[in-house]
Parts: C-alpha cells; structure tokens; sequence
C-alpha cells in the first residue's frame, strides 16, 4: 500500500474538521435555536479558516461533508437520538448529557446511518473531536463505547469478521 499524497491527506483533514465544526453547529443550533441555514452560513462564512488574534488558525473545513453532517443529523435526529438511547445506560437519557456530547452523537450518528463512511472510521474520528473537547476527561472513552454500540446497531455487517 502507497503512502498518502499531500491532497489525500489534506483531503482527510478537511473531513475531520468539518465533523469538529459540525458538533459545534449543532450545539450552536440547539443553544441558541437558530436554523440549520442560518448556521451552516455563518461557520462557512467565519469559522472555517478563522484566524484568532493570539494568531491560532482554525483548519479549512470539507464544506460539502460538513453540510450533509449537519443536514443529516437534523433530519434524522429522532432516530439517531433513539440509537444514542439504547447505548447510554437507562439512568443517562440522551436529554441529561452534555449537550457537547449530545451534538457529537448526532453528528456521528448522521455519519454512521447515513453514509458510507466506514463505522470504524466514524468512531475513531468521532473520538478524536471528543478528545478536542474534553482534553483531559474521561469522556473519548465514553464516546468509544457509546459510538461503537451505536453503529453494531446500526450497521452489524461492518463488524462481522
């Protein structure tokens, strides 16, 4: 197997900035009520690229990924909100956790129901952004185990040897 290209790999890191940016759409649009229009405009517009004064640059996001993320998750929300319940332990309803996690299942759960993204892959991606989060917490491991439940759920063949 050849090793990536300079395009394949910035094509990958596109990919999973957009499921960064996508969670913090989500929660954005939870929080603060706004349409998924009104959101998916303004991260397009300012987040992706946005250079911070302290000189920090966020990456360039896939918008296409990133809009069909945010579309999905909206429109399949009931169902993925009801995959995120079967994998959280009965006393954790998806409506008592962190509404950062909450954003992170229904990006992933889009990604792992609704496209053809490899569940294996969704998961470690999913765990990365968790770990942007949550630096120093215990929840990348909580988003593993969830995540990984979800999709045996969801798509069992891409887990049969």
């Amino acid at each position: 197997m050849s090793a990536p290209t300079d395009k394949s790999l910035m094509k990958r890191q596109m990919k999973s900035a957009a499921r960064f940016f996508a969670v913090q759409a989500l929660f954005q649009m939870e929080i603060s009520g706004q349409t998924v229009e009104r959101v998916v405009r303004e991260f397009e517009s300012h987040r992706f690229g946005e250079v911070f004064e302290d000189g920090y640059e966020m990456a360039e996001g896939d918008a296409t990924h990133f809009r069909a993320l945010v579309g999905e998750a909206v429109n399949w929300q009931a169902k993925i909100d009801q995959l995120t319940d079967r994998a959280l332990v009965a006393k954790w309803p998806i409506d008592r956790i962190d509404p950062v996690l909450r954003a992170l299942f229904r990006a992933a759960g889009a990604e792992i129901v609704t496209m053809a993204t490899p569940p294996k892959v969704v998961i470690t991606e999913f765990v990365d952004v968790a770990k942007a989060f949550f630096p120093d917490g215990k929840e990348p491991k909580f988003v593993n185990a969830v995540l990984d439940h979800m999709a045996r759920e969801a798509k069992p063949e891409a887990f049969s040897a």
